[in-house]
């Protein structure tokens, strides 16, 4: 493998990296444009377990169901925390001259979330199989393949949960 070839795959592989962590900013801060824009435009794949398989579309639909519900206080229903980590990503080597246009990944989840209305915490794993393509020149996903782990949920037990668009929330059980 020569020098230039490494710098291409090296390259790759950050921008792959930065583009899984635009995926989940998006998902905690409830930005259905800014997960969609992780994706190809058109014939993605989807896998969310629970959620279902589907493209990326239909897949911002649900999500905006989920994150964008809103709590009797008019707060987000749930509070999402994403944290990826241990990516395994294989670069494809392209044709002779060209750079890199497609790679595989792995990536571990830890999932949290809070349920303000149901008054509950659940934190979960799971494993992120992906395919990463370069679209109008930048790298997204075609394929977000997500199987869970274990998982618990637990009452909150009249903690106080609060957010900043509801300061003062009221208990959440």
């Amino acid at each position: 493998m020569g020098v230039v070839q490494l710098e291409e795959e090296n390259r790759a592989r950050l921008a792959i990296q930065q583009l899984k962590y635009r995926y989940w900013r998006a998902c905690d801060a409830k930005d259905p444009d800014g997960f969609r824009a992780c994706f190809v435009a058109s014939g993605g794949v989807l896998d969310f377990g629970p959620l279902g398989r589907t493209d990326p579309d239909t897949m911002v639909g649900i999500f905006r169901q989920i994150a964008l519900a809103t709590a009797p206080d008019g707060g987000p229903r749930v509070l999402d925390m994403h944290h990826g980590f241990m990516p395994a990503i294989t670069v494809e080597t392209p044709g002779p001259g060209g750079p890199p246009t497609r790679a595989t990944g792995t990536w571990t989840l830890q999932f949290r979330q809070v349920d303000r209305v149901a008054g509950t915490e659940t934190v979960s794993t799971g494993e992120y199989a992906d395919v990463y393509v370069v679209e109008d020149g930048r790298w997204v996903m075609a394929e977000c393949l997500f199987t869970p782990g274990w998982s618990i949920t637990r009452p909150l037990d009249g903690a106080t949960v609060t957010v900043p668009e509801t300061a003062g929330a009221e208990a959440a059980s």
